[in-house]
């Protein structure tokens, strides 16, 4: 199997375990009346559910965004680009560009 796939699927695992513990936590300090909400309701098993799912969505895909990102490395300066000298900004002169297409197609209609 491919690094990158086992990096996603370790993520994605961590992430919906991240999710499980945080409406854990929901439940446990019973937010907004939820645990009574859940367990007085016959679908309450099915809210849960729907909830740890939907929250696993969003927390496994800002875990896998935090490792993707931290594989870059920092070894190599930043390419491109000309550095912007005291010399240099003595030569950087603006120039006035006249227009040559008329004013009039910005009247209304």
């Amino acid at each position: 199997m491919p690094k990158l796939v086992k990096l996603y699927i370790k993520n994605v695992a961590i992430g919906f375990g991240i999710a499980g513990v945080f409406v854990a936590t929901l439940l446990w300090f019973n937010v907004m009346n939820l645990w009574h909400l859940v367990a007085s309701s016959d679908s309450g098993l099915l809210a849960v559910l729907l909830l740890w799912v939907m929250n696993g969505i969003v927390f496994a895909g800002v875990q896998f965004g935090y490792a993707v990102m931290s594989l870059a490395s920092n070894e190599r300066p930043p390419r491109g680009g000309m550095p912007v000298t005291p010399d240099l900004q003595k030569e950087l002169i603006p120039v006035r560009v006249p227009a040559e297409q008329s004013r009039q197609h910005l009247r209304r209609r």
